[in-house]
């Protein structure tokens, strides 16, 4: 039976790692004070970091049942 890749769930397009050398990245820019679109930039990168982070889990091999 084929699947349909529309109702698949979407990958992240990066890894928790790349995603989170981004965060470290914008706190050494920033010297540890966020302005507020810089927040909103943390802020997107959390919550992509958060999914990636799932979906790494979510593909290892040795997760806990």
């Amino acid at each position: 039976m084929a699947t349909n890749p529309a109702s698949e769930p979407r990958r992240p397009q990066r890894t928790a790692d790349e995603v989170n050398e981004e965060i470290r990245a914008l706190w050494l820019r920033c010297g540890g004070r966020l302005s507020t679109d810089q927040r909103r930039e943390y802020q997107r990168l959390v919550t992509e970091w958060a999914t990636a982070e799932a979906a790494d889990q979510q593909d290892s091999p040795t997760r806990a049942a």
